[in-house]
């Protein structure tokens, strides 16, 4: 299942797999690359059409200050935040609480409730475009923050609940024996025992729903409409119709909704990495 190590021997092959990381890493930072040259770059160096040559003039400064200054850049991050952290949050809550009982304690029905959570994964998000606008409307919902949070929460939790189920399904049985023949109740041995035991798949799952969050561009879009609610994806959008020729300043626009995510992940690699390889190797 998993690729088999290069034997050190065999040099050839191992210089030729090196050289294709390094041409696939170069094919997929290149865009980022200019992006960043990009946000660089003067306004007049941008008119001469020098997207790919090395900057004539660095206007670092003048165009990341100008992304404040003359952009609702800060306000659409600002809503970003409202809307992902606690969504975030909310999805680890239930899923943590969704996956621990469908994993220990199984009843009549328990599957199918999983199924369901599964399944609506594999829905098409834009098949339910329509619905559920139409949902925010009638419920007064529409076009605030908490039309994103709802939306986001019910449907990430579907897939944080398979990853949950399947991390703590894993723990060792005897561990929630012995809880229970010591009297702990259900909730204690959710708090006491399977929080910390999967603290890794927490984090884990937490970067990558604030990545799924954070970087939605099609509920945005769908869901909200004023400038007060818009997160920054769709302020992106809004930005490049306004600044079509500034692409000096859309870059370091671009490059500053990037950060929080390439943020999280590096301060949280560690146990981002042990999260995922939970559970692969038997001790």
């Amino acid at each position: 299942m998993y690729p088999r190590p290069i034997p050190e021997t065999q040099t050839a092959a191992r210089a030729l797999y090196m050289t294709m990381v390094c041409a696939v890493l170069v094919l997929w930072l290149l865009p980022l690359f200019a992006i960043l040259l990009t946000s660089f770059r003067s306004f007049e160096d941008v008119m001469a059409g020098n997207y790919w040559g090395w900057p004539t003039e660095f206007n670092l400064v003048d165009n990341y200050v100008a992304v404040f200054q003359q952009t609702k850049m800060l306000q659409y991050f600002v809503n970003s935040l409202i809307i992902t952290v606690p969504s975030v949050i909310m999805v680890l809550v239930f899923s943590t609480m969704t996956g621990f009982v469908l994993s220990r304690y199984p009843f009549p029905g328990s599957m199918v409730i999983f199924v369901l959570f599964v399944g609506g994964n594999f829905l098409p998000q834009q098949i339910m475009m329509i619905p559920i606008r139409d949902l925010m409307v009638s419920l007064g919902l529409y076009d605030t923050f908490f039309a994103l949070m709802a939306f986001h929460i019910a449907f990430q939790t579907g897939f944080a609940t398979l990853f949950m189920r399947n991390f703590i399904a894993a723990l060792p049985a005897e561990l929630f024996q012995a809880a229970r023949a010591e009297g702990a109740s259900p909730w204690q041995i959710l708090i006491h025992i399977v929080v910390p035991l999967v603290r890794p798949a927490l984090a884990a799952l937490a970067i990558l729903t604030f990545t799924f969050i954070w970087n939605d561009y099609f509920w945005a879009i769908v869901l909200t409409q004023s400038d007060a609610v818009k997160p920054v994806t769709a302020g992106l959008a809004n930005l490049k119709g306004e600044w079509v020729s500034q692409w000096n300043i859309v870059s370091a626009a671009t490059i500053f909704v990037a950060i929080p995510p390439v943020l999280m992940f590096f301060l949280m690699q560690k146990h981002f990495v042990s999260g995922l390889t939970m559970g692969a190797v038997k001790g």
